[in-house]
């Protein structure tokens, strides 16, 4: 058997006991990348270490622990209350202000597991109250998340284009980003339109009207496991702080997204030295957001990119790109590599399928004249609007923060059929609107 069999094989072994256990996919990807190194590929120790992103790695650092700082004083929550208190009485655009709130938090640096918790059990608390579909509402939180996650200073964005600038493909950050934030728009809109959203349009409610919005922020609801990671992703935010340092809080996001998308500077750095520039002006508050930073993430992501570098020097991607790129159509490759982005996902982290769904796909782009940009986004889209599903952590935390209106089967059943249609016609529309038209 060869390198490029054991390295595959090692990879879907990696992705099952990842799924089936609650065991860091990272450290999992280490050991793989260790034993295929050693005994597969006959690599020493330090050729396999030089497979680590160092740089991706800081910038997971930086921006989680910006993040992290930005719950600790109380920013999320003034963002939250304030979206929520501008629509007023318009009960049919609190949805969308959860989508908005929720899509700005991954937009700025928070992890899509983490963004979720925040804002689940409030949009949840709100369905109820408000009696607008749970299904709807929990789905517009975990949309709202993937439609900010590829913003170039986003994790996933991040990983994304890190990965191709590794791999010599033509930047595209905006290109990713824009496209994955308007299919989820659309998924939105279509779980608005039906699921009631149009009802809601008639309804208006007292915006005055006494309300439990801060005890709904700090409630904390429940937490679940995060797949693949080995972590528990806790719901609600802490505020304390005071105005002035929400202020200059927002600042430093702002100056974070000029200086490195503006001067091109690193954004680990640029989001660190931020991060410790609001610490030092508060550093008894702020003295534990260190342990707060996504360190089950920053483990998955340094392992599964050491892996990918193994696939890599294996041959693998380019096995597998050849076969899809031998059945005949570019195009049915294509195809294939985004429904496997996203049947995986389904299951598994998505964080650490990107950076190794992308490299397979290089063959297809340099052999089959598709454009990197497109090609890219329709991976990364595929492989993680299904993040929708029950076993994954997103709607894992929907399911875990269902509103007492609702059975815990009956939401768990509404959730998986959302789900499966999503896996199932996903993937084959995001490549037929990125893809296939040949941009």
């Amino acid at each position: 058997m060869g390198p490029e069999w054991v390295a595959i094989l090692a990879l879907i072994a990696l992705f099952v006991i990842g799924t089936v256990l609650p065991i860091n996919m990272g450290a999992l990807a280490y050991v793989a990348a260790w034993l295929v190194g050693m005994y597969s590929l006959h690599l020493d120790e330090k050729e396999i270490l030089a497979g680590v992103s160092g740089d991706l790695v800081l910038t997971l650092i930086g921006v989680t622990y910006l993040f992290a700082i930005a719950r600790n004083n109380g920013t999320v929550d003034l963002i939250v209350r304030s979206a929520v208190r501008a629509v007023g009485g318009r009960v049919a655009l609190i949805p969308w202000v959860m989508f908005a709130v929720t899509a700005l938090l991954t937009s700025i640096g928070a992890a899509s597991p983490a963004a979720c918790a925040i804002i689940g059990p409030i949009a949840l608390g709100f369905a109820a109250r408000y009696r607008i579909n749970p299904l709807m509402m929990g789905m517009f939180v975990v949309h709202g998340a993937q439609g900010g996650g590829f913003s170039p200073i986003s994790i996933y964005g991040t990983i994304t284009n890190s990965v191709m600038e590794q791999n010599d493909l033509p930047s595209s950050e905006i290109t990713v980003f824009l496209a994955s934030l308007v299919v989820n728009l659309v998924m939105a809109t279509i779980l608005f339109v039906l699921f009631g959203g149009r009802d809601l349009v008639a309804r208006r409610v007292d915006p005055d009207e006494p309300d439990t919005l801060d005890e709904d922020l700090h409630r904390g609801g429940a937490g679940v496991p995060a797949r693949g990671m080995g972590a528990t992703a806790e719901s609600g935010t802490r505020a304390s702080g005071v105005r002035h340092d929400q202020v200059l809080t927002l600042v430093a996001f702002v100056a974070v997204a000029l200086v490195s998308l503006v001067f091109d500077k690193n954004i680990g750095f640029v989001s660190i030295t931020a991060a410790v520039a609001l610490a030092m002006l508060a550093p008894r508050q702020h003295q534990d957001a260190v342990k707060q930073i996504a360190w089950p993430t920053v483990l998955l992501v340094a392992g599964v990119s050491t892996y990918a570098t193994i696939l890599t020097t294996a041959g693998s991607p380019e096995f597998v790109g050849n076969w899809a790129a031998g059945l005949g159509a570019i195009a049915i490759g294509a195809l294939i590599l985004c429904y496997v982005g996203g049947v995986v996902s389904a299951f598994a982290s998505s964080t650490a399928l990107l950076p190794v769904i992308i490299p397979i796909a290089i063959p297809l782009i340099a052999d089959g004249g598709i454009n990197a940009g497109f090609f890219v986004a329709a991976l990364a889209i595929s492989s993680t609007i299904v993040d929708v599903s029950p076993f994954s952590t997103n709607g894992a935390l929907m399911l875990a923060n269902r509103p007492a209106t609702i059975e815990e089967p009956v939401y768990y059943k509404q959730i998986l059929v959302y789900s499966v249609i999503v896996v199932l016609v996903g993937p084959l529309l995001v490549w037929a609107a990125l893809v296939l038209p040949g941009w």
